[in-house]
């Protein structure tokens, strides 16, 4: 979860006002104490701050001082992992429930955030997007192949059954062993993926509120390589209009690639476009086998350059430290007891 600030969070009008306040990540660590104050001036503050006699205990403040919570990283039942592993909420209910309102779970129980959020980024992975739902449901066009007539079957009988289908199903993925034919229908050039990203834009418009709550479109990059996570959560500050003249990049050939720089150029092609603002996020660094932060060269032997390094800090300017899978920043040399801590 990112955080961000804003002093006059009411007075900003623009679509995706939040976009360039996530970069205050983990700026609550850097703030001086003075920062929680509720008004009481210290004779410390106010030796630092005045030269003469003061009377406002707000005057001459330089820290922001209304949090804005929200989250850059939510799948939804589109995901093949989330759905996998039982998420059937689609990303109505997610912006819904992040706005403060009441909905059912998957698990069929009634559940409601104590305090709704300011922002959310449904990234949903690019490839494969919604293809794990319609296996689910058994999608006539999807049950004329063999893998998924396997996981359908899986998904169907549920408990160890449907476990074993959904590792198996992320198995094949990550080994590049998906049917082509088969996966191609939920990737760029299909329709069924054309009408999906479509969808996708327009429930982020029709829960973005300015004032209120900002919906940020995006999607998550989900590079693996050798079953080493290179995965970036991808977000456009911009709104339906520049959204709609691209598709998620994906790591799939002949479309996609595993590759970092691939990434990077699909970045300066939005941007080239359609005139807006993107970034990427890397996160999960811990399960990388230590290629998301290469010394030298990277996995498949390209040396690190100047360009490297300039185009990284330009299209990846942030870290995200903390998933469910663990924290980033962590290694088995300072957490040995933490299975995420590769």
């Amino acid at each position: 979860m990112l955080f961000a600030f804003s002093p006059d969070y009411e007075s900003q009008t623009m679509k995706r006002n939040l976009y360039p306040l996530i970069t205050a990540l983990g700026l609550s660590l850097l703030l001086p104490a003075v920062a929680q104050d509720a008004g009481k001036p210290t004779a410390q503050l106010l030796s630092d701050a005045y030269t003469g006699k003061a009377y406002s205990p707000y005057a001459k403040r330089n820290f922001p001082e209304r949090p804005l919570w929200g989250d850059s990283h939510l799948h939804t039942s589109l995901s093949m992992d989330a759905g996998l592993f039982g998420n059937r909420l689609s990303p109505t209910e997610a912006y819904r429930f992040a706005r403060g309102e009441e909905v059912v779970s998957s698990t069929g129980q009634a559940v409601r955030l104590g305090r709704p959020l300011d922002w959310l980024v449904i990234a949903d992975h690019s490839d494969g997007m919604g293809m794990v739902g319609d296996i689910a449901s058994g999608k006539p066009a999807l049950l004329a192949y063999e893998q998924a007539r396997r996981w359908n079957q899986g998904m169907a009988e549920g408990g160890d059954a449907a476990v074993a289908a959904a590792l198996d199903l992320i198995g094949t993925f990550s080994q590049g062993k998906m049917d082509p034919e088969m996966f191609a229908m939920y990737s760029p050039g299909a329709k069924i993926y054309k009408n999906l990203w479509e969808k996708v834009i327009a429930d982020a418009e029709t829960f973005n509120e300015p004032g209120r709550f900002t919906a940020l479109i995006g999607f998550e990059w989900t590079s693996l390589v050798k079953g080493a996570n290179m995965h970036r959560v991808v977000i456009m500050r911009d709104g339906p209009t520049r959204a709609r003249q691209v598709v998620p990049y994906t790591t799939q050939a002949p479309v996609g690639s595993p590759n970092p720089r691939d990434l990077w150029k699909y970045l300066a092609r939005y941007e080239e476009k359609t005139q807006g603002e993107i970034l990427a996020i890397a996160h999960n660094g811990n399960l990388s086998n230590g290629i998301m932060f290469p010394l030298e060269a990277q996995w498949e032997g390209t040396k690190l350059d100047d360009t490297y390094v300039t185009e990284r800090i330009k299209w990846e300017p942030l870290y995200e430290m903390t998933q469910i899978k663990g924290d980033g920043e962590a290694h088995s040399f300072l957490s040995p007891d933490d299975e995420f801590g590769l």
